[in-house]
């Protein structure tokens, strides 16, 4: 049911025939660069939520031909895979893209060949379908499904001065951003420093680590020097395991809050009792081990590369499953209504408000995309990351025997603030 060209040895774990397709969809992975540590489970996430869809009758009976390739995280193949995927007779109805770098970098195409691009990256530059918050330009084919990375830095922001406030403490908080000098870490960095401000905290000098692993001792001390009580990691969770480790290390007190790449399950087991307290946003209502109705769905979907059903699937993973179950919808109601021309897709997804692809209810967040504003999440569910005891065993047994939670803290809904928009 899927047409799959993988281009590593790293191949999504697909477990279903292939046979004759007529909707060709991309699918751009990350699962041997930079952020593949976060890629691959996001990208089994979509890729067996495709094939699960495909199994189910398709798109009202016709099934989608799904390319996955993985890209390593490099814009220049990303930029030529979409190349291939538009210039031929068979062009994309969709892609499912992934990164921020590439995903801004196919932008002005996406947007000129009329071609919808759900990714994931959630960066707000590419929020405003039509450049009228003067701060981004006009993205109409760019969607994701989750709160952007400055509305989640924000929500984060807004708990984290309501923390120290219950703390008791007095005085200024000090803020500092950290992350890779790259266009997905510094997505946010901006609106976060602003939002700092208004909140009365005091914004430090950024720091700088890169988005692989190594020892950051330096930049550790550095925010510790400085006096910082709260810090945004602005990278995926490999190189956040190494930052962690190296504060814990040196003794740093900061309250680390992570982008909804910057910790999960996964993480939590490789840095050990050095990410216990890292608070987070997750894009889904329900996490592994919940009763959610949507996680009965989930676990059938899960199937298709795990039949057994015993893997035990990350935060990302459900975030890829309802990424992809949101395309589909917006195809279907395509086909049903005029066919599955791009700017017909693009209307697929303005038909609903607080929209949970069906089945998903209590996993996939009610979202709303319209004409006028591609921020499709403004409710950020926060977890905190709890980690008591030696996490050198398996994960599913970690996870069961408590030693690792992932623990809500707060849901928080954000204001639609046009100003807002757009970064």
């Amino acid at each position: 049911m899927l047409r799959l060209s993988l281009a590593s040895a790293a191949a999504l774990a697909l477990a279903v025939p292939a046979l004759a397709a007529e909707i060709p969809i991309g699918h751009l992975a990350d699962q041997s660069g930079a952020t593949s540590d976060v890629g691959v489970p996001y990208a089994q996430g979509v890729a067996d939520a495709l094939a699960y869809v495909n199994r189910k009758g398709g798109i009202k009976g016709e099934t989608m031909a799904v390319e996955s390739v993985d890209y390593g995280y490099q814009v220049p193949r990303a930029v030529a895979l979409y190349k291939k995927w538009t210039g031929g007779r068979d062009k994309v109805a969709a892609i499912q893209g992934w990164g921020t770098a590439d995903t801004e970098a196919l932008s002005a195409f996406v947007t000129k060949d009329e071609v919808p691009y759900i990714s994931g990256s959630y960066a707000a530059q590419v929020s405003d379908p039509t450049g009228a918050s003067g701060k981004a330009k006009a993205a109409p084919y760019n969607f994701f499904y989750g709160p952007s990375y400055s509305d989640a830095l924000r929500a984060m922001l807004m708990w984290a001065a309501d923390d120290w406030k219950a703390k008791g403490k007095t005085g200024k908080p000090k803020y500092v951003h950290m992350g890779g000098n790259h266009p997905y870490p510094n997505s946010p960095k901006e609106a976060g420093e602003a939002m700092a401000k208004d909140l009365g905290f005091e914004v430090l000098p950024a720091i700088v680590f890169a988005l692989a692993p190594g020892d950051y001792t330096a930049q550790c001390l550095t925010a510790k020097n400085a006096g910082a009580n709260y810090a945004y990691l602005g990278n995926t969770g490999g190189s956040n395991i190494s930052l962690l480790k190296s504060c814990k290390s040196v003794g740093t007190d900061i309250q680390f809050m992570g982008n909804v790449w910057g910790m999960d399950e996964n993480a939590a087991k490789a840095a050990g009792d050095a990410a216990n307290g890292v608070v987070f946003p997750v894009r889904t209502a329900a996490v592994s081990g919940s009763t959610a109705p949507g996680m009965a769905v989930a676990a059938d979907i899960s199937k298709v590369s795990d039949p057994a059903g015993t893997a035990y699937r990350p935060v990302h993973y459900y975030s890829g499953i309802c990424a992809a179950l949101y395309m589909t919808e917006a195809l279907a109601w395509a086909k049903d209504n005029g066919g599955l021309a791009g700017p017909n897709v693009r209307k697929g997804f303005y038909q609903k408000k607080d929209w949970v692809p069906a089945g998903m209810e209590g996993l996939c967040v009610p979202s709303t995309w319209s004409p006028t504003d591609h921020r499709g999440m403004m409710e950020v569910h926060l977890y905190r990351a709890k980690v008591s005891g030696a996490t050198d065993g398996a994960l599913p047994d970690l996870i069961k025997a408590g030693t690792i939670k992932l623990e809500p803290v707060k849901t928080v809904t954000l204001p639609r603030k046009s100003e807002w928009q757009g970064w």
